[in-house]
C-alpha cells in the first residue's frame, strides 16, 4: 500500500497551511511536499519563528495530513559544489537549517539536488567539493534521524539512479538514499525499468512527472508537460516497482500554482490520471485520514 502527496506548488500560492493542507485532503491526497526553493521568500522558511512551526504544526495535526518531505531545491542558487567558499558555507548552513526544520515538522525526508553546481561551469573540482560537502551534510543529518534523499535530475550531472549508487559507495550510510524522478529518469534513457531494478533499495520516494525526452538535436522538456503527453511510460514503470516490491511514498509534482488559473482543477486532473493507472495495476493507496 502506498502514499501519495502532492507538491506544494501544484496547490494555490496565498493561502494559510491550514488551508493548504484540507485542500490536499479533499484532493485525495496523503501528504503534501514542502518547497524551500531558491527565491528569497521560500529560503526565509529555513528561519521559521518557533511561533511559525507550532502553527503549522497545529494544522497538522487538526488535518490529519502531513509534510512528509521537503524540496531542498535552494541549492540550485548555492550549491554544495561551488569553487566559491562562502557559496559552499551558505549551502552547507542552508542543510544545517532545513534539517532542524524537518526535525520540528514531523519531516522524514529531505530531497537534495543532484547538481554539483548549476549556474557555474562543471569541473573535476566542483564534484569533489560536492561530493566533500554531500558528506557533511549526511553527518548533520544523520545526527538528527532525517533522510537525504538525492534527486534524479535534469542535469547529466546525476540523472540515474546509477549515479546515485556511485555516491553510496563513497559515503556509506543509510541516511543517504535516492528520490527518483520517473520523468526526469525518462528523458535521458530508455532503460528506466533496469535502473529502477538495479537499484530499488535505494529509493526512498519517488517523485511523478511526465517529460520530453532529450536528443542529438532537442534538449529535452523537464517542466509543466502534460500527463501522458510526455515520454514516461507511468503504467510500465509503476507495474515494475509494483513488481520490485516498492511501497514507499510517491509525490506528484506539478507547478499549477505558477501555470493554471484554476491550480485545485489542474491537480485533480493529475490525480484522476494516477488514479486510473494505480485501478488497473491494483495498486492500493492508504487512505486518506478522516
Amino acid at each position: 500500500m502506498i502514499s501519495l502527496g502532492i507538491y506544494e506548488k501544484a496547490l494555490p500560492r496565498d493561502i494559510s497551511w491550514e488551508k493548504r493542507l484540507e485542500l490536499a485532503k479533499e484532493l485525495g491526497f496523503n501528504f503534501v511536499e514542502l518547497s524551500i526553493d531558491e527565491s528569497d521568500k521560500r529560503l526565509a522558511r529555513l528561519d521559521w519563528s518557533e511561533e511559525k512551526i507550532a502553527q503549522i504544526n497545529a494544522a497538522i495535526k487538526k488535518t490529519g495530513i502531513p509534510l512528509y518531505t521537503l524540496m531542498l531545491s535552494g541549492h540550485r542558487r548555492y550549491p554544495l559544489g561551488s569553487l566559491d567558499q562562502k557559496t559552499r558555507q551558505k549551502a552547507l548552513d542552508m542543510l544545517k537549517k532545513a534539517v532542524i526544520l524537518a526535525e520540528k515538522l514531523g519531516i522524514r525526508n529531505i530531497q537534495m539536488a543532484g547538481y554539483d553546481v548549476f549556474y557555474e561551469d562543471k569541473t573535476a573540482l566542483t564534484r569533489e567539493y560536492f561530493i566533500e560537502d554531500l558528506h557533511k551534510c549526511v553527518q548533520i543529518a544523520a545526527a538528527h534521524q532525517v533522510t537525504l534523499a538525492i534527486e534524479t535530475m535534469d542535469d547529466p550531472f546525476i540523472n540515474t539512479l546509477a549515479d546515485v549508487a556511485q555516491l553510496k559507495k563513497q559515503i556509506k550510510s543509510p541516511w543517504l538514499q535516492a528520490y527518483p524522478d520517473l520523468g526526469n529518469l525518462s528523458a535521458w534513457s530508455n532503460e528506466v525499468a533496469k535502473d529502477l531494478e538495479d537499484h530499488v533499495e535505494l529509493i526512498a520516494a519517488i517523485h511523478l512527472k511526465d517529460t520530453l525526452p532529450v536528443t542529438k538535436t532537442t534538449p529535452g522538456k523537464f517542466k509543466n508537460v502534460d500527463f501522458g503527453k510526455g515520454c514516461v511510460d507511468f503504467k510500465g514503470l509503476l507495474k515494475t516497482l509494483q513488481r520490485l516490491g516498492y511501497e514507499g511514498t510517491y509525490t506528484i509534482e506539478l507547478w499549477s500554482q505558477e501555470t493554471a488559473n484554476d491550480p485545485c482543477q489542474e491537480t485533480a486532473r493529475a490525480k484522476a490520471f494516477f488514479d486510473q493507472i494505480f485501478a488497473e495495476l491494483e495498486i492500493k493507496q492508504r487512505p486518506v485520514a478522516g
